[in-house]
C-alpha cells in the first residue's frame, strides 16, 4: 500500500466499531474514489489468481476463492451507497456520477471473464458427480446462471458492445436519480400562511415550518414531496387549492423542460436496455429480466396483472361514485379530481366505519410504534431484543443504532434507523445492508432502514400516519431478512434473492400492525396514554378492504407502465416516443386509464425502474403478495404470534437467504405452493371476479 492508502480509513482491514460498522466520522468524501480504485485492482488480482490455477477446476480452488474475492470492494461499496442514497451531498453526488461507469466496467470485467466462466461451466457440467452439500451445489448453479445471463457466453465483439451499454446505462440511471432528487426539492410547495394548510396537525404544521426555515423561508410553510404521486396530507387538507398545488407539483417532476427533465434520460435507458436484451438473445428487457425470476416470462406477469386489473378498475369506479355522491350533495359540487380522492375517501370511511384515520396520529407516536410495536413483535416471534447504542456513531446525526441480541444473549448484529426526510435523502423508504452475514467470511449483519417522515420541531413528538406505520413494519421485514441470514457464502446473504421474491418477507411483517396484542402495546395516545377504543380497532379491521380498488389500481397502473416500457423491442424503443402519450396508451390498453386514479408513479419520477433495481420488476410487490397473503393465513391457522411459528418462519425462509430456490423454500415452510385466493380476498377482488 502507498502512504495515501494507509491513511485512507476505508482501506483499513478492520473497524474498531462493533460488528465492523464503518466509522463514518473518519471518512471524508475524498476517500471514496481512491479506495474504490484500490479495491478494483485487488479484486482483479484475486480473480486472476483463480484463473491462473493450472489444475482442473474444483469447488475448493474455484468457488471458495471466488466467494472470498472482492470482500474489500463489497465493504467499500456498501459503505458508500448507504451514504449516497441517504445523505447525497453535492460532493457525494459527484462521486456517484464518476463511480457509476467504473463500477459497471468492473462488474462486467468479472462477469464476462472467459477463463473464470470456463472454470464455473466445467464445474456446472460435472455437478452430478461432485459431492457437494445443497448450498454449495446451488452456489455453482447460480454463478453459472448469473454469468450466462450477464453475457459471459458472448464473443469478444459482443462483450465489448455489452460493456459499453452497461457503462452508459449506469451513468443514465445515476443521472435519473440525481435529476429526480433535485426536481423534488425544487418543487416542494411553499405556503405563505398556516390557513392554507388547514387540516394538518400541530406536528405537521411544525414540520412544514421547520422545512421552510431550513430553506431560508422563515415564517412560511414548506410541504416536501413524497416519492409516489400522492401525499399523506391530501387526506386532511381542507383547502382544495392547496391539495391541487401539491398534486400538481408531484406529477410534474422530471417533465418540466428544465435541467432536471428526465424524459430524454428515460427514453435512452429504455432504448439501451432493449438493445442489451437483444444482444443477449431476448426479445425485450422484460423477457431478459423475468427469465431469471420466479415469474419466468413476461407472459406470466402480464397474465396476472390483466387478471387483477379489470376487477380493481371496477372496484375503483364504485368507490369513485361514492365519493362523487358526497361532493354532489355539497353546496358547490364539482367533478372529482385526483387531488380530491384521499380527502373524500376519509369522509366515506368515517361515515361507513365510524373511523377517522387522520385523527389517529396521536396514537401512532413514532417511538412507541418502533419499540412497543415493531421491536415487540420481533421479540415475540424470534426471541431477539434491541438495545439502543448511542455510543456507536451512524453515518448521519439523525441515524439511531441498535444492537440486536439473540435470546441466549449473544450479539446478532446491528440495526440502524434513519427515520426523517431531508433534502439530501432520496425519496421513498428502503432497507440496505452495510455488512452481510457469512460463515465463510465470519461476518455478522448490519442493516439500515430509511424512511422519509417529516421531522417536527425540537421537543415535539413525531406522530405517524397509518401508512407510515405500515412502511416502518414493512421495511423492518426487510431488515429481519438481512439480520437472520445463516448462510455460508456471501453470495446468498440476507436479501440477495430473486427480485420478485424479495418483497415477500417484508409484506408478511405488516400483518403484526393490527395484531391485537401488538396494537394494544403501541397504539396509546401520546398525551393521555389512552388506548385505541374497541370501536376504533373494530373499524380498522372492518375497513381493511376499503379503498382497495383505488390502491390496487394505482399500483397495477405503475406495474403495467413498467412492463410497457420494458416490453418494447429494439425497433419500437428507438422511435421518438412521447412519454405522456405512451403512458396514456398503455393504461388504456389494460383498462386503468381512469383520470381520477393516477398511476402510483409516472415514468419521469419512477425511480424504482429507472434508477433502482426494479426495471421490468415492479410487478414483484403483488407477485410476492400472493405468498404473503397465503403465509398470513398459515400464521392465523397455527396460533399467530408465537415463538414456534416465528422459529419456523425464520429457519425455513428468512435465514435461508438466497441459498435455495425461493419457491422450494416456500414449499418447505408452507408444505405446498401458495394459493392466490387469500390475495384476492384481501384486496376485495374475489367477489368482483366471481360476478
Amino acid at each position: 500500500m502507498t502512504d495515501a492508502s494507509l491513511s485512507n480509513p476505508l482501506l483499513s482491514l478492520t473497524s474498531a466499531l462493533p460488528f465492523g460498522l464503518p466509522d463514518y466520522r473518519t471518512i471524508r468524501p475524498e476517500h471514496f474514489l481512491p479506495a474504490f480504485e484500490h479495491a478494483f485492482a485487488e479484486h482483479r488480482r484475486e480473480i486472476e489468481a483463480i484463473t491462473r490455477v493450472r489444475s482442473m477446476p474444483t469447488f475448493e480452488n474455484t468457488m471458495v476463492p471466488l466467494e472470498r474475492s472482492g470482500a474489500l470492494l463489497s465493504r467499500i461499496a456498501r459503505t458508500f451507497y448507504t451514504v449516497s442514497s441517504a445523505d447525497a451531498t453535492p460532493e457525494i453526488q459527484a462521486i456517484d456520477e464518476a463511480l457509476a461507469p467504473l463500477m459497471a466496467a468492473h462488474h462486467d470485467a468479472i462477469q464476462l471473464d472467459p477463463s473464470l466462466f470456463w472454470r464455473i461451466r466445467t464445474l456446472h457440467d460435472q455437478l452430478e458427480s461432485l459431492e457437494l452439500d445443497d448450498e454449495s451445489r446451488y452456489l455453482v448453479e447460480r454463478h453459472f446462471r448469473e454469468m450466462s445471463h450477464a453475457g459471459a457466453g458472448l464473443d469478444e465483439e459482443q462483450k465489448a458492445r455489452l460493456t459499453t451499454l452497461n457503462q452508459r446505462l449506469s451513468v443514465l440511471t445515476t443521472t435519473f436519480e440525481k435529476n429526480l432528487l433535485a426536481d423534488t426539492n425544487e418543487l416542494a410547495v411553499v405556503f405563505d400562511e398556516a390557513g392554507e394548510l388547514d387540516g394538518l396537525t400541530t406536528g405537521e404544521l411544525s414540520a412544514a415550518a421547520r422545512a421552510a426555515t431550513e430553506r431560508g423561508l422563515e415564517g412560511k410553510y414548506v410541504v416536501t414531496l413524497t416519492l409516489f404521486t400522492g401525499h399523506p396530507y391530501l387526506s386532511t387538507l381542507t383547502r382544495r387549492t392547496s391539495r391541487e398545488r401539491i398534486m400538481t407539483a408531484s406529477r410534474s417532476r422530471g417533465s418540466r423542460g428544465n435541467a432536471n427533465d428526465n424524459r430524454d434520460v428515460l427514453r435512452e435507458i429504455v432504448r439501451l436496455r432493449a438493445e442489451r436484451a437483444a444482444l443477449l438473445g431476448f426479445d425485450s428487457h422484460a423477457a431478459y429480466v423475468t427469465s431469471d425470476e420466479t415469474a419466468g416470462t413476461p407472459g406470466a406477469v402480464h397474465e396476472m396483472l390483466r387478471r387483477l386489473a379489470l376487477p380493481a378498475a371496477a372496484n375503483a369506479r364504485e368507490e369513485q361514485r361514492a365519493l362523487q355522491e358526497i361532493i354532489d350533495a355539497s353546496d358547490a359540487p364539482f367533478p372529482l379530481e385526483p387531488h380530491d380522492w384521499a380527502f373524500y375517501t376519509e369522509r366515506v370511511r368515517a361515515a361507513r366505519f365510524d373511523l377517522d384515520q387522520t385523527a389517529l396520529r396521536p396514537w401512532f407516536e413514532a417511538e412507541r410504534v418502533l419499540v412497543d410495536g415493531v421491536f415487540r413483535a420481533a421479540t415475540a416471534l424470534y426471541g431477539v431484543t434491541f438495545t439502543e447504542r448511542p455510543d456507536i456513531p451512524g453515518y448521519h446525526p439523525d441515524v439511531r443504532v441498535f444492537e440486536v441480541i439473540e435470546e441466549d444473549g449473544t450479539g446478532l448484529g446491528l440495526y440502524l434507523l434513519d427515520l426523517y426526510t431531508r433534502d439530501t435523502k432520496r425519496g421513498g423508504a428502503w432497507m440496505n445492508s452495510i455488512v452481510t452475514q457469512s460463515r465463510l467470511e465470519g461476518t455478522s449483519p448490519i442493516v439500515v432502514n430509511n424512511l422519509n417522515v417529516p421531522q417536527p420541531a425540537v421537543g415535539e413528538p413525531t406522530l405517524l400516519t397509518l401508512d407510515e406505520v405500515t412502511t416502518l413494519f414493512h421495511e423492518f421485514g426487510h431488515a429481519l431478512h438481512g439480520l437472520f441470514a445463516t448462510v455460508t457464502y456471501p453470495h446468498f446473504a440476507g436479501t440477495n434473492v430473486r427480485r420478485d421474491f424479495v418483497e415477500f418477507p417484508s409484506q408478511v411483517n405488516e400483518m403484526w400492525i393490527l395484531w391485537p396484542e401488538i396494537l394494544a402495546a403501541y397504539a396509546t395516545h401520546v398525551d393521555t396514554g389512552e388506548p385505541l377504543s374497541d370501536e376504533v380497532v373494530a373499524g380498522l379491521h372492518a375497513s381493511e378492504r376499503f379503498n382497495q380498488g383505488f390502491a390496487t389500481s394505482e399500483y397495477l397502473a405503475a406495474s403495467w407502465i413498467d412492463q410497457a416500457w420494458h416490453s418494447l423491442d429494439v425497433a419500437s424503443a428507438a422511435e421518438g416516443i412521447d412519454v405522456a402519450e405512451f403512458e396514456a396508451r398503455a393504461l388504456a390498453e389494460i383498462g386503468l386509464d381512469n383520470p381520477a386514479v393516477p398511476t402510483r408513479y409516472s415514468s419521469t419520477y419512477f425511480a424504482h425502474v429507472f434508477s433502482g433495481g426494479y426495471s421490468a420488476g415492479y410487478y414483484s410487490y403483488i407477485w410476492s403478495e400472493v405468498l404473503d397473503a397465503d403465509t398470513v393465513d398459515w400464521f392465523r391457522e397455527n396460533g399467530g404470534l408465537s415463538r414456534a411459528n416465528g422459529e419456523r418462519f425464520r429457519r425455513r425462509l428468512l435465514g435461508v437467504g438466497g441459498a435455495k430456490d425461493p419457491l422450494e423454500a416456500y414449499r418447505d415452510f408452507r408444505g405446498r405452493d401458495a394459493r392466490i385466493e387469500p390475495l384476492l380476498a384481501r384486496r376485495g377482488l374475489d367477489a368482483t371476479l366471481d360476478a
